[in-house]
């Protein structure tokens, strides 16, 4: 027999994972049209930004810092999950690995606002 507990515990991980890899492929796609819209802007492409891209510059930043934030609060989550449970080397090695991209995004974003 199982212990519910675990099953539970192993059910809220799996969530977070998920949640987890769909704020990655969101950073990762905002991310790129964020570098897009900056080499515009450096190119000179064009002009100086107007009012309206400076608008939307500005609501990108938003939604990047707070999926950011987001992201790291399930890391959190993630974090407690996994030390609530008996965790195995797999666990800790994903874990380990959201947190890399976690730490990857939010230097790609810091370096992007220079």
């Amino acid at each position: 027999m199982t212990d519910p507990n675990l099953d539970l515990q192993e059910s809220g991980w799996e969530e977070l994972r998920r949640e987890a890899r769909k704020i990655e492929g969101d950073l990762d796609v905002k991310l790129s049209s964020y570098a897009k819209l900056g080499a515009r802007f450096t190119q000179g492409d064009t002009g100086s930004p107007t009012v309206g891209s400076s608008r939307s510059w500005k609501s990108m930043e938003m939604e990047i810092q707070s999926l950011l934030e987001k992201l790291l609060d399930i890391n959190d989550a993630m974090s407690r999950c996994a030390a609530s449970a008996a965790s195995t080397t797999s666990v800790t090695q994903k874990l380990a690995r959201h947190r890399d991209i976690l730490h990857e995004f939010t230097q790609v974003y810091l370096l992007s606002t220079l």
